[in-house]
């Protein structure tokens, strides 16, 4: 397997033809793994916001208020209402916003970002990315699959890594219950996130701060024969962490 990203992608601008500019600039064959990340998705898709354009409510007061006494930093009422309104459902609150987007990704101030915006105070990721996913791959030639990347703090670990939050082409997991170990156990719970690990690859290419290459290929990676799935993010009911989360009261402060 190989990985490479793609260079000299210019800024994304609001309208560009994304796909466009990586098939002008890498050589893609069948099979090929597209990874896109998610800034110049929201960038292309005009994702880009203002605080200005917020008008705080009772809620963002509140919750910036219940933030700034946790941190003892302050907090914009403006950018929490952003978050409030990005985000479909609130894990918890303090000692940082941990949401849940209409996409079902659950990440810290619902996925907003405030670093490589364009000039932008936020930006936003973008409004469907199974739909992004789709139609980036819809206008690449060659029978390629395509995965909307975005990075994640992780619970129990220090540091971020790369994560799907949409994807186009491929499933999202490999479903191994089922099978057996090298010593004939049936495996039980083994679900391998193959659209994570796959992000987490192209993260490594396209880094975090101003490298400029928001875009990686992933080839020769083989799906092999087990079934896989779409289903990638917890529901609720089976979401033991996030219930115990949201029964949680923060005593920091």
């Amino acid at each position: 397997m190989q990985a490479f990203a793609i260079p000299d992608l210019p800024e994304i601008g609001p309208g560009d033809d994304l796909a466009a500019m990586v098939s002008e600039r890498a050589d893609l064959i069948d099979g090929d793994v597209v990874l896109v990340a998610s800034t110049v998705v929201s960038k292309a898709e005009g994702r880009a916001a203002h605080l200005a354009d917020y008008e705080p409510g009772s809620r963002a007061v509140e919750v910036a208020d219940r933030l700034e006494t946790a941190t003892e930093e302050s907090v914009d009422p403006r950018f929490v209402q952003a978050v409030l309104e990005e985000a479909r459902a609130l894990v918890m609150t303090e000692p940082f916003i941990l949401a849940v987007t209409d996409g079902g990704h659950v990440g810290v101030n619902a996925g907003i970002d405030r670093s490589n915006t364009g000039g932008a105070d936020l930006l936003l990721l973008p409004e469907d990315p199974h739909a992004s996913a789709d139609r980036i791959r819809e206008t690449l030639d060659p029978d390629v699959a395509v995965i909307v990347t975005d990075t994640s703090g992780r619970p129990f670990r220090i540091g971020q890594r790369g994560v799907a939050i949409g994807w186009s082409g491929m499933p999202a997991t490999r479903d191994w219950r089922g099978e057996t170990d090298r010593d004939g156990r049936e495996l039980e719970a083994t679900v391998e996130a193959v659209v994570d690990e796959l992000a987490a690859t192209a993260n490594l290419l396209t880094g975090e701060a101003d490298g400029g290459t928001p875009v990686a290929v992933v080839r020769g990676f083989d799906g092999g024969s087990i079934d896989g799935s779409d289903t990638l993010f917890r529901d609720p009911e089976t979401d033991f962490v996030r219930q115990a989360l949201q029964g949680w009261s923060y005593a920091g402060h």
